[in-house]
């Protein structure tokens, strides 16, 4: 495999992570034997080690630092919610408002305790296809949705828009299972229709703000054809 490098420098260098590929090596996933890091070590033969995690179902922009003195601060601008994030996400139904702010505390991934979680999101596209996926109506109704997390929680996005009840198509975990039966079945669909699209962080030399921006990847591009949907970006 070989993987999609979007920024390189003395510094960082980010890729365009695949669905389905571990950041690193996890207990939760031990069958797994490729990693996003050891790959892109082998490829760019230099140190690396990454600044954020994205889910395994989940493409997108990943950052890495090539020096572990710059860890602390571009860390530090995650925990200190300084970091811009927008994803795209493919979801059943329409939602009544065409922006809003989802504020929902989540537990915690290591204890029932709940922490802040918050994310921005904005309607970008909606459509209408003639299928009954519920055995109430004829048809139904999807949308493609932009959201900008504010926080950092495991599974946020995801979580989020299930508990508005507008499911990312795709998601085993969180997601609504007859609508990913569906999408399976009629368009092949076996990705979770999740993509981080824009990652904006301050550079640890210069300071200044870099913003990096992955394409979509072909699943989610070729079901946005196949449901109608136009990416307006």
């Amino acid at each position: 495999m070989k993987l999609e490098i979007i920024h390189e420098d003395e510094d960082l260098v980010a890729i365009n992570k695949p669905a389905g590929l571990l950041v690193h090596k996890t207990r939760i996933d031990a069958y797994e034997t490729e990693f996003a890091l050891q790959i892109l070590r082998d490829q760019i033969d230099h140190w690396v080690t990454p600044v954020h995690r994205l889910d395994k179902p989940t493409s997108g922009v990943l950052l890495f630092s090539k020096k572990k003195e710059h860890l602390p601060f571009l860390k530090g601008q995650f925990e200190d919610k300084k970091v811009d994030k927008k994803y795209l996400a493919i979801c059943r139904g329409i939602p009544k408002n065409s922006s809003g702010v989802i504020d929902y505390a989540l537990s915690s991934e290591y204890s029932d305790s709940k922490q802040e979680a918050v994310s921005e999101y904005k309607l970008l596209a909606e459509t209408e296809l003639p299928f009954d996926t519920t055995g109430r109506y004829p048809t139904s109704r999807y949308s493609l949705i932009e959201v900008k997390p504010k926080t950092g929680r495991t599974h946020q996005i995801r979580k989020h828009l299930a508990h508005i009840r507008h499911y990312i198509i795709g998601d085993k975990k969180h997601g609504d299972n007859r609508q990913n039966q569906f999408f399976e079945s009629q368009f092949g669909n076996e990705n979770l229709l999740l993509h981080s699209l824009e990652l904006g962080i301050l550079h640890p030399v210069s300071n200044s703000q870099i913003i990096l921006k992955a394409k979509l990847p072909n699943h989610f591009s070729r079901i946005l054809d196949l449901c109608g949907l136009e990416y307006p970006g």
